[in-house]
């Protein structure tokens, strides 16, 4: 007689934007995540396993209705705390669970109060081993990430198990993982370790069986290495796909690379520009985006029919007042696409975070504030309130609808997905009072 099958059910629990019902995003501006999906294509073979996927980023999920012998839950830190509530709830009925993500890796003593076992770090050895262990009686509390030399034979996505229809962007990939640049704020440099790269042709074949001709890379930095990113842009031409992805100001240092992004198939790139002082780049460890005007390389991207997702960080040691009038000037001016602002976030474990928490700077570990709209921490320069109210000016300035007619008038690329994008980020800007809780909150 064949044993039970193990029932696994995989969690994505709700984040700040997703705090009244089904948020302020409807489905517009939102992508498949890789994550659950992942997961669910690493679970072995050998258990013939019932799973499920919740993503409570499409549905809001009652645990005392998951039925599931192990339960694997990956938060991000804005997500911690409704991570902790659905872990709890679950143990309370006896369901061992997992957790696992960005913040269980920056902080697993913290996160390993609300479960059974943490995974710290890439999962591709530890998450197989650790359903091994469970279905031996041996499942340890703790499993950290090993050695991983590539992604190479990384299993394909299981994409079937969540509803596409729930998403605007379905077919999303990974090409690389991690950063070779070491930002100050930057979550990455904290919590994962090294530069990985899955193998060009399995990159193209996952692609191929997808049937698609519209892709979203969620690498965190699709040119990190410059000889793959040219390598798998070559190998894209054929597909004759359109596609976006995340990358930094270095795509303009080469007009090589640049015509190379046009014939791959590059429709919008997204570019983490995050500030306009050559200070405040300085002091974010990420002084290598002075080495070209952002105007430029907006205007380089545009001629070659490449839209840009411009993001832009507030809140530095150097910013002062003035930062809300000249970060819209600059937008309006350049034309950017989809621009979209942040208010600087110290995330746990993070440099920026130990240098902040050494100054006595952090105000608040409530963790549902992390969210990049809330303040959180004593700016230089400003009062909390000033930084908070000025993100605020930021977002309705840029998407007024002065704003959006100049800019896509002037940048003229991608149309179809800059308009509806722009009176989503629109419809977003006017409504934060609704779906954030302004100001901070004291320790």
């Amino acid at each position: 007689m064949s044993p039970e099958p193990m029932r696994i059910a995989l969690i994505s629990p709700r984040g700040p934007l997703y705090r009244h019902g089904s948020g302020i995003w409807k489905k517009s501006l939102r992508y498949m995540p890789l994550t659950l999906t992942t997961l669910a294509a690493l679970v072995p073979p050998e258990f013939g396993t019932e799973l499920e996927l919740f993503d409570e980023g499409i549905r809001e999920i009652d645990p005392a209705n998951i039925r599931a012998d192990i339960v694997g839950i990956s938060a991000i830190t804005g997500s911690a705390p409704r991570a902790y509530e659905l872990a709890d709830a679950l143990r309370s009925r006896g369901i061992t669970v997992v957790l696992g993500g960005p913040h269980p890796t920056l902080v697993p003593d913290e996160a390993a109060a609300h479960a059974d076992a943490v995974v710290t770090g890439y999962a591709e050895a530890t998450w197989p081993q650790l359903l091994r262990d469970f279905a031996a009686g041996e499942m340890r509390s703790r499993y950290d990430m090993g050695d991983i030399k590539d992604l190479a034979n990384v299993p394909v996505a299981r994409r079937d198990l969540l509803p596409k229809d729930r998403y605007a962007t379905r077919n999303t990939i990974e090409a690389t993982r991690g950063c070779l640049h070491d930002c100050e704020f930057c979550v990455v440099p904290a919590a994962w370790k090294g530069f990985f790269r899955r193998p060009v042709a399995d990159v193209v074949d996952e692609i191929r069986g997808m049937k698609t001709r519209r892709v979203l890379f969620l690498d965190l930095n699709l040119i990190a290495d410059l000889d793959y990113a040219r390598e798998l842009f070559t190998a894209l031409i054929p597909l004759k796909i359109r596609w976006g992805g995340l990358t930094t100001t270095r795509v303009a240092w080469d007009e090589e690379l640049l015509d190379l992004l046009r014939a791959s198939g590059c429709a919008g790139l997204l570019l983490g520009l995050e500030s306009l002082q050559a200070e405040s780049l300085l002091e974010t460890h990420k002084g290598f985006n002075m080495r070209e005007d952002f105007g430029q390389v907006v205007h380089r991207l545009h001629e070659r029919g490449i839209g840009v997702f411009g993001c832009f960080a507030l809140g530095f040691d150097h910013d002062t007042s003035d930062v809300f009038d000249r970060t819209i000037e600059f937008v309006n001016d350049t034309a950017i696409d989809i621009p979209r602002f942040a208010i600087l976030t110290p995330f746990p474990s993070t440099a920026l975070y130990t240098r902040l928490k050494s100054e006595g700077r952090i105000l608040t570990e409530d963790w549902s504030l992390y969210d990049a709209q809330h303040v959180v921490f004593q700016p230089a320069l400003m009062t909390p309130d000033e930084l908070q109210l000025g993100a605020e000016r930021v977002w309705k300035a840029v998407y007024s609808y002065p704003s959006i007619a100049r800019r896509l008038a002037a940048a003229r690329n991608q149309l179809h997905i800059a308009i509806p994008a722009n009176l989503a980020y629109r419809f977003y800007a006017n409504n934060l009072h609704r779906y954030y809780t302004c100001g901070v909150s004291p320790v």
